[in-house]
């Protein structure tokens, strides 16, 4: 027992993370369906069940929060264990919320393919399943912050900080927004009605971007550049001004989804405000990734998962610039209920979020397995330059699309009648839609790849404790 003691409780570890994997594979492959349904309608195949409308917040949830959560569980369970150089405090609740999270996954895929949905973007899962959500997220909160009061180191290390203002604040994000009142076993009406619940459910939907996608993520940065770069953290002071800035701030961006509507004129110009002011901390945050790198230029020629690590931030970068510029209400004008809005959401989600994901993924299965290396490395390189490609196809083509949309739905003509009809604009769309799925099927063929790289390294390798090493009180 005594031994057992002595050494990291990974398993939960390694199961999270060959799960964000083969979840990745899932979430994108229906991806490419809903992209390649838009280009050619009669892939339907006129069942409700495939029906666009259905499987787009099934593709959703399966990237944000299979993959996604996946990474972000994997992730926060090795870095709090190696950045306190203690085991996780309680691994049987830390095993709950492995298989309470594939519960929720899976209760995901039967029952948005079924209809059932709330109806809030992100959160369309129905009660019952939200329940178990709220279990699960509280037992990953125990676990998580357990381990930081039993750590044997007395520095908080900066990734465990935004891991932390990650895991709080979804759990009040859902918490609010959620709040129903059951009709039923899948049927739920929300407690806010009106404006209050398309702010409250934009204040939780642009927060899942802010603290699940860009908060939790930025845990993943701080911890792994430094790591596979072998240099320590660009500037410990930026660091933490870029996580109080970037947590005060984010939480008040969600009105700028809300422009010219209902909403009150002066929470939508508050929710543009913060959202150009959020252009400071995120760039912050992005400079100091990328300059951990100085004096290690070098090592991204023939290191490819270092390569997915730092040019995850150049999209990061990228679509923290879009984002506030997209908030502006002029700008919001031509760009709302377009496809640009699409390529913007793909940017960060394709480019930075799933890059860095990967990049992790990459640093850690070989030292769970026991392993050097991943099985191939010409792979991890094949992978790299695929997703790098179909992203760069998939956003360009969404922004082209996006703002030729935005041109031909204002255009009028001297009498004041519109130039296009709508059906015109969604015919000159039709190339763009096209090139969008040759781009997501290059970023699935490098997910698949990594799949199989991912499985030959776990079947090749072997589990072995890791023993925690003394702690140095001098």
């Amino acid at each position: 027992m005594h031994s057992f003691e002595n050494h990291y409780s990974d398993t939960v570890v390694r199961q999270f993370a060959i799960m964000t994997v083969v979840w990745g594979v899932v979430g994108m492959l229906v991806g490419l369906l809903i992209a390649a349904q838009l280009a050619w309608p009669e892939l339907n195949f006129g069942i409700p069940w495939l029906s666009y409308g259905r499987l787009r917040p099934l593709h959703t949830n399966a990237v944000i929060f299979a993959f996604g959560g996946c990474a972000l569980f994997a992730t926060s369970y090795y870095v709090v264990q190696r950045t306190g150089q203690t085991r996780l405090f309680a691994p049987g609740l830390a095993a709950f919320t492995f298989w309470g999270w594939q519960a929720v996954i899976v209760a995901a895929a039967i029952s948005l393919p079924l209809g059932y949905t709330s109806g809030k973007e992100y959160a369309e899962l129905e009660w019952p399943i939200d329940i178990l959500i709220t279990f699960v997220w509280v037992s990953y909160a125990v676990v998580f912050f357990g381990t930081i009061v039993k750590r044997k180191i007395s520095h908080i290390y900066v990734a465990n900080w935004f891991y932390a203002a990650f895991i709080l604040t979804v759990a009040v994000l859902h918490l609010v927004n959620s709040a129903a009142i059951p009709a039923g076993w899948m049927k739920s009406y929300s407690v806010y009605a009106g404006v209050q619940d398309a702010m409250v459910q934009w204040w939780y939907g642009h927060n899942a971007v802010g603290f699940f996608l860009t908060a939790g993520f930025l845990g993943i940065m701080y911890y792994f550049i430094p790591k596979q770069a072998g240099r320590p953290v660009y500037s410990y002071r930026l660091s933490i001004v870029h996580f109080w800035a970037l947590i005060f701030t984010y939480m008040w961006a969600g009105p700028h989804h809300l422009h010219y509507t209902a909403l009150p004129d002066w929470t939508q110009s508050l929710g543009m405000v913060f959202s150009l002011i959020l252009l400071a901390p995120s760039w912050g945050g992005m400079i100091n990734g990328i300059m951990t790198l100085s004096g290690a230029w070098y090592k991204l020629r023939d290191d490819p998962v270092l390569r997915f690590l730092i040019v995850s931030l150049s999209f990061y970068g990228m679509s923290t610039f879009e984002g506030p510029v997209m908030s502006i209400k002029t700008v919001n004008a031509l760009s709302h209920y377009t496809d640009w809005t699409v390529g913007h959401v793909h940017s960060g989600a394709l480019g930075w979020v799933g890059l860095v994901s990967m990049g992790a993924m990459y640093f850690l299965i070989p030292r769970l397995f026991g392993q050097k290396k991943m099985h191939s490395v010409p792979a991890i390189e094949l992978h790299f330059w695929l997703a790098t490609v179909g992203i760069v196809l998939y956003i360009a083509a969404m922004w082209i699309a996006g703002v030729m949309q935005g041109l031909m739905w204002r255009s009028i003509n001297d009498d004041g009648s519109l130039t296009y009809t709508f059906v015109e604009s969604v015919k000159a769309t039709y190339p763009y839609y096209v090139v969008r799925v040759i781009g997501g099927a290059l970023y699935l063929g490098g997910m698949l790849i990594m799949l199989w790289n991912v499985l030959m390294t776990a079947f090749k390798g072997r589990v072995e404790s890791v023993p925690i090493p003394a702690v140095d009180h001098a």
